[in-house]
């Protein structure tokens, strides 16, 4: 299922330049890796992170669901979620991000429910940069978010507001998933 959904995240990259007619190189130095790795995702063989997404989305002037999901959004006046109902994508066996705001037209922020399983023994915590600011609020379990060469632990029930162009990253914490709200504006 993941190969497949990182295949289609690579055909929609694909099919997005060449619509736009934009070099490999551009898109590449956009999200900063090589245009090796970038062809790389494009074939569906290597993963591309959300942030790297909504870089991408926010500078070509598309949502960053029609990268992921291939929805385009079509409300106007408002959009309702019901539980448990948004689209949603599993980036890899451990991350799921299900995003709220996916069929409002011109939506100004990226909101998702992202659950990450937890990694017994992994200590890693892989960090990403994006433009704009991030909301993330736990709705269930724990976790370790690093930000900028801090280390903050959030339970249940805790937020935090950042700079998201500083390097960040997350991980889960004991043997249960952690659920949290993010909220992310340029």
């Amino acid at each position: 299922m993941v190969d497949e959904q990182l295949k289609q995240i690579g055909e929609r990259l694909r099919g997005l330049r060449d619509v736009l007619d934009i070099p490999i190189s551009e898109i590449a130095e956009t999200i900063g890796i090589t245009t090796e790795k970038y062809e790389k995702i494009e074939r569906g063989e290597l993963d591309i992170t959300i942030s790297n997404l909504m870089k991408i989305a926010h500078k070509y002037g598309i949502s960053t669901e029609e990268l992921i999901f291939a929805e385009t959004p079509h409300m106007k006046s408002y959009f309702v979620v019901r539980k448990g109902q948004g689209v949603s994508i599993e980036r890899t066996k451990a991350y799921k991000y299900q995003s709220l705001v996916s069929g409002f037209v011109n939506h100004k922020a990226d909101v998702f429910i992202v659950t990450v399983e937890p990694k017994p023994g992994v200590r890693t915590i892989y960090k990403n940069t994006h433009g704009g600011q991030e909301f993330n609020l736990v709705l269930e379990g724990k976790m370790e978010l690093y930000i900028g060469g801090k280390t903050i632990v959030l339970e249940e029930g805790d937020s935090i507001y950042f700079d998201s162009t500083k390097p960040h990253g997350m991980l889960a914490i004991g043997d249960k998933a952690v659920k949290f709200l993010a909220f992310t504006v340029e």
